[in-house]
């Protein structure tokens, strides 16, 4: 299948571009994409979502569009959901499809993804960044500048092995790190915390890289099935979510209250 790629470059007026990234995978960096956008957007921000992982995007799936992206005179136009903006590599490709790229394409669909789509004025973008640190995260640094990331890790020792790489490669990019979310931290069952994956890993993440930590997220079975029929957590009104909306809406605070000691935005 031939995909369209153009050279043109959109000037775009984002104020801040955050990375969330773990060079591991399966530890929930689209779900905590997704939500972190949708609360940015319901604190007042415009706000957009890019889904960078070309060889597994999942964030069609996860945010359905009322209104679908475009491609226009060699301009692409991001797909609309309530007015969160979002583009993904599923919108130009068949999902079904094997997504095996070199470099340079890999590079030209970073471009397209970043200085050919029109986002507009946007508060944020938020880039769901694939696993590992490989070509599509350089493209990413090359393409557009880059002002924070956010690292999602598990508990396990495993996770940090891969995480920690990817910290370091952020900070000798010179990409300031807002801080680290350690999801899946514990399963809350009949009031007690079952800890599935061990315990601890983002605390350490936090005191080894000196970096914050944002915040520990519960493990919801129940998510998982509502991601997959496209709904978020601020849509539900089930209980069960609501010590998960009270984390993001503090990793949100978090973030806005710190940036080099100054405020990244005003709530």
């Amino acid at each position: 299948m031939r995909l369209p790629l153009y050279s043109n470059k959109i000037e775009n007026r984002i104020h801040h571009v955050i990375v969330v990234a773990a060079g591991k995978g399966g530890v929930g960096k689209s779900t905590v994409s997704v939500m972190l956008a949708w609360a940015l957007k319901r604190s007042g921000k415009k706000v957009g979502i890019l889904d960078a992982d070309l060889y597994g995007p999942s964030i069609r799936k996860m945010i359905p569009c009322d209104k679908i992206a475009k491609t226009e005179q060699g301009r692409h136009y991001p797909a609309n959901t309530q007015g969160l903006l979002s583009l993904s590599f599923a919108d130009f490709s068949n999902s079904l499809q094997s997504n095996s790229m070199r470099a340079p394409m890999i590079d030209q669909w970073i471009r397209e993804m970043t200085q050919n789509t029109n986002w507009g004025t946007l508060d944020f973008l938020i880039i769901d960044c694939p696993p590992g640190t490989g070509d599509i995260l350089l493209s990413l640094s090359q393409q557009i500048k880059i002002d924070n990331a956010v690292i999602v890790t598990t508990p396990q020792e495993i996770a940090l092995l891969d995480v920690r790489r990817t910290i370091k490669y952020f900070e000798q990019t010179h990409v300031p790190i807002l801080g680290i979310v350690e999801n899946m931290s514990f399963l809350l069952t009949n009031g007690e915390k079952v800890e599935l994956f061990g315990s601890g890993g983002g605390a350490s993440l936090s005191q080894e890289f000196q970096l914050p930590l944002l915040a520990e997220l519960p493990f919801i079975p129940k998510l998982g099935t509502l991601s997959d029929k496209g709904f978020h957590i601020f849509e539900s009104s089930d209980p069960v979510y609501d010590d998960l909306k009270n984390e993001i809406n503090r990793i949100v605070l978090n973030i806005a209250l710190k940036k080099g000691g100054e405020p990244l935005f005003s709530l």
